[in-house]
């Protein structure tokens, strides 16, 4: 994938550092995209000696958005894959209690920025992609979003809203050469796992076929390969990425 570029939101940490990772080793240049933790995504690209730039913008500003992608195409060039990572939305019982008893402003904000955040990301780069004939679109959902889990509703909600938008255009955007793919991770060991007990954790790997907890690169690799030639065949797809616990 030499010569093409992608861009990846909330790509500072966690899942999004090894997205931009595997999609370096593959050969993309990578734009980094996050809000507050510039220096560690810079330092990402640095140490993986990735070709790629930082740029900060609020992945639900639509306009933000906009004038990122054009600084994006002004220094790397036009944007060839998309992958909405951004961890928008999450406040206050993100995770926490049953769903009738989360708070309406809760909701109602976790899904507004979701679909904000994968709006904006779609309007600003799938024109470009419709005038070359090829792009990528890849949205980091969850789990949960069609496997039920207790305390989970308002995350599952968002990523269901963003996952529905995902099988839409990839039927609409098919025929101009642009695959659209949900990859969606379960248990991952990130700082947003971090606060878990060790008796989930373990629950967790012992339910699991592959016996252990998933870890960022698990879901990199899978979300470059995505976005490569070699995934040309693959769109409107939900992939669990999960080590086999959504099939027992």
């Amino acid at each position: 994938m030499v010569g093409k570029v992608a861009l990846v939101t909330g790509g500072s940490r966690g899942i999004g550092a090894a997205i931009v990772r595997a999609l370096g080793a593959r050969g993309f240049k990578v734009a980094i995209n996050c809000l507050k933790s510039t220096d560690l995504a810079a330092k990402i690209l640095r140490e993986s000696g990735i070709q790629g730039a930082v740029f900060k913008a609020d992945a639900t500003n639509h306009a933000e958005v906009a004038d990122m992608v054009r600084a994006i195409e002004r220094e790397l060039g036009p944007v060839d894959a998309a992958v909405h990572n951004a961890n928008v939305g999450l406040v206050g019982s993100a995770f926490a209690g049953p769903f009738h008893l989360t708070p309406w402003e809760d909701v109602k904000h976790k899904l507004l920025e979701e679909m904000a955040a994968f709006h904006a990301l779609c309007a600003a780069t799938v024109p470009g992609m419709v005038d070359r004939k090829w792009g990528r679109i890849v949205g980091v959902s969850t789990i949960v979003s069609r496997f039920a889990s207790v305390g989970t509703g308002l995350h599952a909600a968002g990523k269901a809203a963003m996952d529905a938008s995902c099988r839409t255009l990839s039927k609409e955007l098919g025929p101009h050469g642009i695959t659209v793919n949900i990859a969606a991770p379960g248990f991952i060991e990130t700082d947003v796992t971090a606060h878990e007990s060790e008796a989930l954790r373990q629950k967790v790997a012992k339910i699991t076929p592959l016996r252990r907890l998933g870890t960022p690169d698990d879901i990199g690799g899978v979300v470059a390969f995505l976005c490569s030639d070699e995934a040309r065949w693959i769109t409107g797809q939900y992939i669990p990425l999960n080590g086999g616990g959504s099939t027992v």
